[in-house]
C-alpha cells in the first residue's frame, strides 16, 4: 500500500510517499481502506518534533480517518465488510491515517454519518471529538448560556459555533472580516472582527458588563491570561493549545473561574454524539480545501502559514477518485 512516511523531524518536505506492506487485523481490529484524512494542527506538531519522545521515526502520522471496512479480525462483532466508518486514530500509539490502509480496534470505530461524504468525515473525527470533551464534558455549557469561540472560521472553531448553538448557546466568536458572514452563517450570533476591535470590549458591551460564561481558546497567545477579563462569575475557561509561555492568572480568583486544557480522548460515544446531530441537520462540517495523499506537504504548508484562507478543514483524498 502506499503510505505517506515522515523519516525525519522538520518542514512539510519531510514526508515521503513510499510502499509498504499492507496490515493484516488481529484479534479486535478492523481493517480500514482509508478514503479521506485531514489535516490538524496537531498533525505538523508532530511533523515538525513537538514530541520527539512520542513518535518513533520512520512514522506515519495523520489523526483522522473516513473509509470503508475490508476485513475484520477475530472477535469483531460491529462491523462487517463493507461498512462506512469514521474514526480518530489511538494518538502516538501505533501507525496514523496517512496511508492507504489502516488498522484500528473495534471498540474507537463508529459507523459514518450516511449524509457526510468521506471527505467531510474525515474532517470531523478529532475536531469533532475534541470540541465535544470541550464544551459538553468539561465546560459543562448549559441551554441560555453565553461562550466565546475563539477563531470561529478554523477547523475547530467553526464546529464549536455548531455545537453550542445545538446546546442553546449564544455564541461570540472572533473572526477576520472576510469570514463574518461564514461565521453568521454557522449560528454565530455575535462576531467580533478582531483585526480592528479589542474582544474584550466588545464581549463587555454586547453584555452589559456580564461576560460570557465560557471562554473556548483555539488560539493560545495571552488568552488564558486575558479569559478573566471577559468572563461571568463562575465563569470556565477550556484551552486545546498547548501554551509554552507563563500566563498569569490572578485575575481568575475574582470571578472564581475555572480552566480545563482539552487533548482527545478517543470515544466512540462522542462520534455518535455528533451523527445525531448531523442527522438531525445541526451539525456539518466545512472542507475549505482537498489535496492528494501525495500532496499532503503542500497541505501541512498551507495550513501552517498564517493567513492561510481557509475556512474550516483541509482534506486528504487518499482515494484518487474523491478529488474533483
Amino acid at each position: 500500500m502506499k503510505a505517506m512516511i515522515l523519516k525525519a523531524f522538520g518542514g512539510p518536505e519531510a514526508f515521503e510517499l513510499c510502499e509498504v506492506p499492507k496490515p493484516v487485523p488481529r484479534a479486535g481490529q478492523v481493517l480500514v481502506r482509508v478514503h479521506a484524512t485531514s489535516i490538524n494542527p496537531l498533525d505538523y506538531q508532530v511533523r515538525r518534533g513537538d514530541y520527539p519522545d512520542l513518535v518513533q521515526l520512520p512514522a506515519i502520522t495523520g489523526h483522522d480517518v473516513s473509509g470503508v471496512v475490508e476485513d475484520v479480525g477475530p472477535g469483531v462483532t460491529t462491523f462487517v465488510p463493507g461498512d462506512e466508518v469514521w474514526y480518530t486514530p489511538q494518538i502516538f500509539d501505533g501507525p496514523g491515517s496517512y496511508a492507504e490502509y489502516h488498522l484500528a480496534a473495534e471498540s474507537i470505530v463508529a459507523k459514518k454519518p450516511p449524509t457526510l461524504s468521506h471527505l467531510e468525515a474525515a474532517s470531523l473525527t478529532l475536531v469533532g471529538g475534541t470540541v465535544w470533551e470541550a464544551l459538553v464534558v468539561r465546560a459543562a455549557l448549559r441551554v441560555g448560556e453565553s461562550i466565546l469561540v475563539h477563531g470561529g472560521a478554523g477547523g475547530v472553531g467553526h464546529i464549536a459555533i455548531q455545537l453550542a448553538k445545538a446546546m442553546g448557546a449564544r455564541v461570540f466568536t472572533t473572526v477576520r472580516a472576510a469570514n463574518a458572514e461564514f461565521a453568521r452563517s454557522l449560528g454565530a450570533d455575535v462576531i467580533i472582527d478582531y483585526e480592528k476591535e479589542d474582544y474584550v470590549d466588545a464581549v463587555m458591551r454586547e453584555t452589559g458588563g456580564h461576560g460570557v460564561d465560557v471562554v473556548f481558546d483555539t488560539i493560545g497567545g495571552n488568552t488564558l491570561s486575558r479569559s478573566p477579563d471577559v468572563l461571568a462569575q463562575l465563569g470556565r475557561v477550556v484551552s486545546i493549545v498547548d501554551i509554552a509561555q507563563p500566563q498569569n492568572l490572578v485575575q481568575a480568583w475574582g470571578k472564581n473561574a475555572s480552566y480545563h486544557f482539552v487533548f482527545t480522548r478517543q470515544n466512540r460515544g462522542k462520534l455518535d454524539e455528533l451523527s445525531a446531530l448531523i442527522a438531525r441537520g445541526q451539525l456539518r462540517p466545512h472542507v475549505g480545501a482537498v489535496y492528494s495523499l501525495a500532496d499532503i506537504a503542500l497541505a501541512h504548508a498551507r495550513l501552517e502559514s498564517p493567513n492561510n484562507g481557509i475556512r474550516g478543514k483541509i482534506a486528504i483524498a487518499v482515494e484518487p477518485s474523491l478529488i474533483a
